[in-house]
């Protein structure tokens, strides 16, 4: 049986981690570093970095975060927001990322995905998909793609569009309902079971784990490969051990504390193109 991940997300913003509810109310939590090295330290699996501000201000990631956390981090770590070329993309591998997230570029350009697999591996890339549901003839089993960090409303069918990502090179799926993001409410089960059954990828189910069930509900009923959550870390509401302690208790598996994942490719890309 696979082993689940555990996987804290930092929303950067002007570099600070913010955290809010449906994309919106942003709160501050605190310095993106002090909490790389926290969840690092407290058993994190991998982490999750996303300027959630670069595409919509149209500006780069910011690679001088990246680089200063990833000189510290000892478990993998993927990097999105403003990741618009392969060379973007390049530039957040050198800086020490393993993976990078791209999502309103890939829209715009969906043959971005394919140009940074071809290059870098599809280890290396990790399709980000922020979801709303739609209601089709009263049923409500439709999603929508939004990108912009959430303020641009596609028409993009939801589950045509990960067909396509995952055709032309995705290797990882990180899927964000906005209904459910930041309300502890739980995950959006039937959106990741629907994409979970249907692409041959590692998916991230991430919007609205607030309860130690609903991370094993996360695992056991949508099959997420990943479990990401923001808030309950960064609040301490929730611990990583008790998570994983958790899951062990109803069969899943996860990855003991102090066990780091092994670094992807991207990271040998990395060290062999001289880092920084």
């Amino acid at each position: 049986m696979k082993s689940v991940r555990i996987i804290p997300c930092l929303d950067v913003d002007a570099g600070r981690v913010k955290k809010g509810v449906r994309f919106v109310d942003l709160v501050d939590e605190g310095d993106p570093i002090e909490l790389s090295l926290r969840y690092d330290t407290e058993g994190a699996d991998e982490l999750v970095f996303l300027d959630i501000t670069a595409s919509s201000d149209n500006r780069s990631t910011m690679v001088d975060v990246v680089a200063r956390a990833a000189d510290q981090l000892f478990i993998p770590l993927t990097v999105g927001g403003g990741v618009r070329t392969l060379d973007s993309a390049k530039a957040l591998l050198r800086a020490g990322a393993d993976k990078v997230a791209v999502n309103t570029a890939a829209i715009a350009r969906p043959r971005l995905i394919g140009e940074i697999a071809d290059e870098l591996g599809s280890q290396c890339v990790v399709v980000a998909v922020d979801a709303k549901r739609i209601d089709v003839n009263g049923q409500g089993r439709a999603w929508e793609v939004y990108t912009h960090g959430g303020r641009t409303d596609t028409g993009i069918d939801v589950l045509q569009w990960v067909d396509q990502a995952v055709q032309l090179g995705a290797g990882e799926l990180l899927i964000t309902s906005m209904d459910r993001d930041g309300t502890k409410d739980g995950f959006d089960l039937e959106l990741i079971e629907e994409i979970t059954s249907r692409v041959p990828v590692p998916v991230i189910a991430s919007g609205g784990a607030g309860t130690l069930e609903h991370f094993a509900e996360g695992a056991l009923e949508g099959g997420a490969d990943g479990l990401l959550a923001a808030s309950v870390f960064h609040r301490r509401e929730l611990s990583i051990e008790s998570i994983k302690e958790y899951l062990i208790s109803r069969g899943i598996n996860v990855r003991p504390v102090g066990i780091s994942q092994p670094a992807s490719t991207a990271s040998g890309y990395s060290r062999m193109n001289g880092g920084n």
